[in-house]
């Protein structure tokens, strides 16, 4: 008992100091001087089955506070509840409607992902529609933007000479469900892609938030991004590594958004089922669908996260002191770490003593994506199963 803690101690001690000060929760969207001309922007947003959100993710668009040209694309992916209409609609009462375009994306050919073939949809309609525009906002059907973030974005993104700038939007974590896993999940992203190290050019991280992502459009044309990525379940993250890894290299950088007024996502996180699923749909994708790798993940979340509070508090069975002073040393350092993500989402800095608990979900959530896997299921997603690859 005492070797496990003391593995546990050293493992928090090495993640807190050595991983990048991913826990630091830092990465914000800082103010950078208006360019000389503000370039044109085409926003493309690929939807199916959205008519919940659509109507106020188009009307935040064409209401934002951008003083150069642009252009909004929904590409309706298929939709059967009236999307583009609902979008269409939104434009009109927003009197945005001359800067709207929805267009039908063509049927989904085999390799590819339904999101990333409607981008590519997307795309070849801008080279007609806006052949001009500088840079891409791909962003979700679901998430709001604030009236001046994309101004922010495009200012940041020249005067950083930047490939792709992307913003964590801000996610729905009402009810006990979303309190307990929506800030972890925040925290568990930012332990896997640390956002400093993903920023820092020549290092291999690399990452993005689909939600928001301002890319280049000749960055991305250069490199064919949709189709060198087609089948990708985890597409932002991607696209981030193809960029910035290039041929040739390119600066890309992430970051957290402020709250609500820089993004926020629609997609409701109240209950269990929806988290679930969320994560089982791409987990074991992000393990190279290798038993190998889950077996791995699977004890390495058992040992950081779960035997800190058993050994701290197992006193009474182990008899240890020692082991439960290292256990609890490793809890408290686990909650702290997790404090200023806590903070960013208005929860109090002593849930992160619920980690474990919340780790242990997300364990389960991957165990369940290889489940799934294995039963040949895939990704499941508004209909739509992609096979296990």
């Amino acid at each position: 008992m005492l070797a496990l803690a003391l593995v546990s101690a050293l493992a928090w001690a090495w993640l807190v100091v050595g991983h990048g000060g991913f826990w630091r929760a830092d990465q914000r969207l800082a103010p950078a001087p208006a360019p000389p001309v503000w370039p044109e922007v085409a926003i493309l947003i690929p939807a199916r089955d959205e008519v919940a959100t659509i109507g106020l993710v188009v009307r935040a668009h064409l209401t934002a506070d951008y003083p150069g040209a642009c252009r909004l694309v929904v590409v309706d992916d298929h939709s059967t509840d009236g999307t583009a209409e609902a979008a269409r609609r939104a434009a009109d009462e927003a009197r945005g409607g001359d800067r709207l375009d929805v267009i039908a994306a063509p049927p989904l050919p085999a390799g590819w992902s339904g999101k990333l073939w409607a981008l590519e949809a997307g795309l070849a309609h801008l080279r007609r529609a806006a052949p001009g525009a500088r840079w891409l906002l791909l962003t979700d059907a679901d998430v709001e933007v604030g009236p001046e973030l994309l101004k922010r974005l495009v200012a940041a993104a020249e005067a950083q000479g930047l490939a792709l700038l992307s913003v964590m939007a801000r996610l729905d974590d009402r009810g006990p469900w979303g309190a307990l896993l929506i800030p972890a999940f925040v925290y568990f992203f930012q332990m896997l892609y640390p956002f400093p190290w993903a920023n820092r050019p020549g290092h291999p991280v690399a990452a993005a938030a689909g939600g928001v992502m301002l890319v280049r459009r000749d960055a991305l044309e250069e490199v064919r991004a949709f189709a060198t990525i087609r089948s990708a379940l985890i597409d932002d993250c991607a696209l981030a590594a193809r960029l910035k890894r290039g041929p040739p290299p390119r600066a890309i950088r992430i970051v957290l958004a402020d709250g609500f007024a820089d993004a926020r996502s629609h997609r409701d996180n109240r209950r269990f089922a929806s988290v679930r699923d969320m994560v089982a749909r791409t987990a074991y994708a992000q393990l190279r669908h290798s038993p190998s790798l889950l077996l791995l993940t699977l004890f390495g979340l058992g040992l950081v996260f779960v035997v800190p509070p058993l050994v701290a508090l197992g006193v009474p069975l182990h008899g240890s002191a020692p082991a439960a002073a290292l256990g609890a040393g490793a809890w408290v350092a686990m909650a702290a770490s997790c404090g200023p993500t806590l903070k960013l989402y208005g929860r109090p800095g002593w849930q992160g003593l619920a980690l474990p608990v919340s780790a242990a979900c997300y364990a389960g959530f991957t165990l369940l994506s290889a489940l799934r896997h294995a039963r040949g299921r895939g990704a499941r997603w508004k209909g739509r199963v992609y096979p296990a690859r």
